[in-house]
């Protein structure tokens, strides 16, 4: 069986809603950093056999098949084979899943494994409306809407809403000082987008955009202030992942194709699952992840030195804390969601890239990377630096 190791791994900056990246149609934005890929790693595009990229709202304009489109906008070989994957949040991790597996069974040697929301132009839950209703009748599982689902959890783990505000102010400051020191440098990389004037219309002009648009400098007492989304809740806006548009993708290889290239991959890919979580908590699925993930690995909680969780919402990333005794100045060193954003297709692989980076930072060996997913779902991976 052949062993699958990450060459390189890039994002675009995230834009918030009708925000920097609104006017940028999704194919072009995720053609952007799949072309980007390929040129900062030096690649003949013709070695890539197989993309996989994951997209939520497959309708309207991130319908058909979009990491084909994205592929083919920026000229790239009409050989190379494309599939786009919908596995709610966890879609981009899902297409690492994929290529892995695809590179361990020897069907291909080389991929890319990408993903996109623009959420801005592609509501959340689009795919549905007209098309008529997802759930046939007589559907009666409990699966929450993602804040009730996050009330829940907290209602289960005796999280307060000081502790989510005090996590979420955490998560701000330490995603401005990530940015200020340079720590994104090298995973973000600048994408043109359109410019739109005050009524959303394209103005003609273009502009490059660099960074993270999500940043917003706060404190608890300052969370503390804003109304709960849901009447007798303890989530707000400042406690939940930000509505963003992006895109993120990973070149993955085998290892002697990478040698053949003259690569020198960053990571490994060691072990990977996808678990069903209990529909009632509908996000609480993290902790299963992680458990299914070890299990596999044969490792334990001390053998990792990082872990990159996505901040869905505050209670998920501290209902997970609270499950594993994890030590939580390992956890999102440079923040996450809730500052950064999350265009649901693109944050798996922003987590990956981001846990790589953290081992290099802090000379770590092993990290692990798992979120929460629509439909009771949870992926985790882990990884080892090369």
């Amino acid at each position: 069986m052949a062993a699958a190791v990450i060459v390189d791994g890039i994002r675009s900056p995230y834009g918030k809603r009708f925000g920097d990246l609104a006017g940028t149609h999704p194919a072009r934005l995720l053609g952007q950093v799949q072309a980007g890929l390929l040129e900062r790693t030096g690649i003949d595009p013709t070695v890539i056999e197989q993309v996989i990229g994951g997209c939520v709202t497959q309708a309207g304009e991130q319908s058909n098949n979009i990491t084909r489109t994205s592929w083919l906008d920026r000229g790239l070989p009409y050989q190379t084979a494309a599939t786009t994957v919908d596995c709610a949040c966890g879609s981009s991790l899902q297409a690492v899943h994929m290529i892995n597996a695809l590179i361990a069974s020897g069907a291909v040697s080389a991929g890319i494994a990408c993903g996109v929301e623009s959420m801005s132009r592609v509501f959340l839950g689009a795919a549905g409306g007209d098309a008529g209703n997802p759930y046939p009748d007589g559907f009666d599982v409990d699966l929450p809407d993602q804040f009730l689902a996050a009330e829940r959890i907290a209602q289960r783990r005796g999280i307060s809403r000081a502790d989510i505000d005090a996590f979420a102010a955490d998560s701000q400051k330490k995603a401005i000082r990530a940015w200020d020191s340079g720590v994104f440098d090298d995973q973000v990389i600048p994408v043109e987008a359109p410019v739109l004037d005050s009524a959303g219309k394209p103005t003609g002009q273009m502009r490059t955009v660099t960074r993270d648009q999500g940043l917003r400098p706060t404190t608890p007492e300052t969370l503390a202030g804003l109304n709960p989304v849901i009447e007798g809740g303890i989530h707000t806006a400042g406690t939940s992942s930000q509505i963003s548009d992006g895109a993120s993708g990973a070149l993955i290889m085998s290892e002697d194709e990478a040698q053949r290239q003259g690569l020198k991959p960053r990571a490994r890919i060691h072990t990977s699952v996808m678990v069903g979580a209990e529909p009632y908590f509908h996000l609480d699925g993290p902790a299963d992840a992680t458990t299914a993930v070890l299990q596999k690995s044969g490792m334990s909680l001390s053998d990792i030195d990082v872990v990159e969780i996505n901040e869905a919402f505050a209670s998920v990333v501290l209902s997970w804390a609270s499950v594993t005794g994890f030590d939580m100045e390992r956890v999102n060193p440079h923040g996450g969601a809730i500052a950064l954003g999350h265009p649901v297709g693109s944050s798996g692989i922003r987590l990956l890239v981001q846990a790589i980076d953290d081992l290099e930072r802090l000379d770590g060996s092993t990290a692990m990377v798992t979120m929460c997913a629509g439909g009771a779902l949870a992926p985790a991976t882990i990884i080892e630096r090369i």
